[in-house]
């Protein structure tokens, strides 16, 4: 790998409002983090509520009557995104070499988030123009029609994870429905949103349409959710935060709310699963992106008779799972996010040792800096344990043991959670039975975590509200007018 892409120029460190780049109103700035040295990339201009409120009144003129954004037409909207997804695919390494630097997963992973990101774009360019509403035979001598209008302006706050890819998952369905944006990255990956902020620029959108600012949770992304002038928040983080985020927005101005919340998803296996398949989905769903992924499968229920071979092949899997610089091709997982997350997963595989778990493979620090942890495989693990119960965000494996579908559905919904689940089976019934009684916004069968731009995507019970991806997520970013006009005679 080039010293060019694991070192990349670093452009753009301010807060960017109304198209144009600028110091915070404080001037504090805050750093950003290799997790790969523990090392600062560079100092990034903080915002707070200062910001967000100039960012906001930009959002806000952007969007008002008459303006150039809300006078487009719908297809130019969709061509303004065709050409956003463009410039990313354009500029796909260099971005890939930010994103792999500040979050630290494998450069080929970014490169894959990149590259759906893109398409995510060009699936909601295409809704642009078809977003459109009904005319409805009403009682009466009446005609009706409805109108789908922008909500407005819409904060959104994304997590460190999938930085690029949920900065399109909000940014997508938000102004193909013509709405405004202030968007708050996280503070541990705030580089490609700022980026791709000038490229947003380069593509054409008004000045207003899309303000970044980056900053912290408690000052810019309350600042968010308690502003007067944003119209809808849409968060997708921890279930704790997102309970304040909803806090907020009642105590304000009742603006919409959509959130992506925690997990602690199950991934149900029977016995008359092809066993090396099962394994495979199983590590898969677990350990892709280091485990840092909310629908992650981070509950392994295996049936009681292929238990024992099914432990012996994940912790194989495990062991040669290559754990690594994240600019060689040959590496699978990096290091985790920051040294708090890194703390946090460490401290987790403590408890299930402490808990009477036995731990298979992994759970310790890899290498003598960054952030890096071994994979780790639990065995021997009840549902009543913290490990099985609190949601890690780390490549921890907990492999559970259940006798039939029964208590499979059982365990499985055993949780404040509902993200997703998955079931690998051969017998189609099994699969149908658990799909329909598993409290999950998402469910997978024979494979796991397969998400496209054309499926909705969210959580049941304390996972979230609202959809993400799909049709759906129009209407999280819509609001719904009912014109209704007298005349003369209506004629059926």
């Amino acid at each position: 790998m080039t010293d060019t892409k694991r070192n990349p120029e670093i452009k753009f460190t301010q807060i960017f409002v109304n198209n144009e780049f600028c110091d915070s109103v404080s001037g504090k700035v805050f750093p950003t983090i290799n997790p790969c040295t523990g090392d600062k990339i560079c100092d990034v201009q903080e915002a707070d509520k200062a910001d967000v409120d100039k960012a906001v009144e930009a959002a806000r003129a952007a969007v008002k009557r008459g303006s150039p954004w809300r006078r487009m037409d719908a297809s130019k909207r969709g061509k303004l995104l065709s050409k956003f997804a463009d410039l990313l695919d354009r500029d796909e390494d260099y971005i890939a070499s930010l994103e792999t630097v500040d979050n630290g997963k494998p450069y080929a992973d970014s490169l894959d988030d990149i590259h759906a990101s893109s398409d995510v774009m060009r699936y909601y360019a295409g809704w642009a123009d078809k977003n459109s509403g009904k005319t409805i035979p009403s009682d009466g001598d009446l005609f009706t029609f409805t109108r789908h209008e922008p909500i407005g302006v819409c904060g959104q706050i994304i997590p460190w994870n999938y930085p690029i890819m949920m900065m399109a998952w909000k940014l997508g369905p938000a102004l193909a429905c013509g709405n405004t944006v202030v968007l708050k990255p996280a503070e541990q990956t705030p580089l490609t949103a700022l980026y791709c902020a000038s490229l947003l620029k380069e593509a054409g959108f008004p000045a207003g349409v899309v303000n970044v600012v980056p900053g912290y949770g408690p000052t810019a992304g309350a600042a968010i959710a308690e502003h007067m002038h944003v119209d809808k928040v849409a968060f997708t983080g921890s279930t704790e935060v997102g309970k304040l985020v909803m806090q907020a927005a009642g105590c304000s101005n009742l603006k919409r709310v959509s959130l992506e919340l925690g997990g602690k998803s199950p991934l149900v296996i029977f016995a008359d699963s092809d066993i090396d398949a099962a394994v495979y989905w199983a590590h898969a769903g677990i350990m892709n992106n280091h485990g840092q992924n909310c629908c992650a499968g981070s509950r392994t229920f295996v049936e009681e008779s292929i238990y024992d071979e099914f432990v012996q092949k994940s912790k194989q899997m495990a062991e040669f799972r290559m754990v690594g610089d994240p600019f060689e091709d040959a590496t699978q997982q990096g290091p985790q996010v920051d040294e708090e997350q890194f703390k946090k997963i460490l401290s987790y595989v403590e408890a299930g040792k402490a808990e009477g778990a036995k731990l298979e493979f992994g759970g310790e620090r890899h290498g003598d800096k960054g952030y890096f942890i071994k994979p780790a495989v639990f065995s021997n693990v009840t549902n009543e344990m913290k490990i099985a119960r609190e949601e890690i965000f780390g490549p921890v494996q907990t492999i559970i043991k259940f006798k039939d579908l029964d208590e499979a559905i059982e365990k499985a919904n055993s949780t404040k959670y509902g993200l997703a689940a998955g079931v690998i089976t051969k017998d189609i019934n099994k699969a149908m039975m658990f799909a329909q009684n598993v409290d999950a916004g998402s469910v997978w069968i024979n494979c796991y975590d397969m998400i496209t731009p054309q499926t909705p995507f969210g959580g049941f019970k304390q996972s979230g509200q609202g959809r993400e991806l799909g049709e759906y997520a129009l209407k999280e970013y819509t609001e719904v007018k009912t014109v209704t006009m007298m005349i003369p005679e209506k004629n059926s």
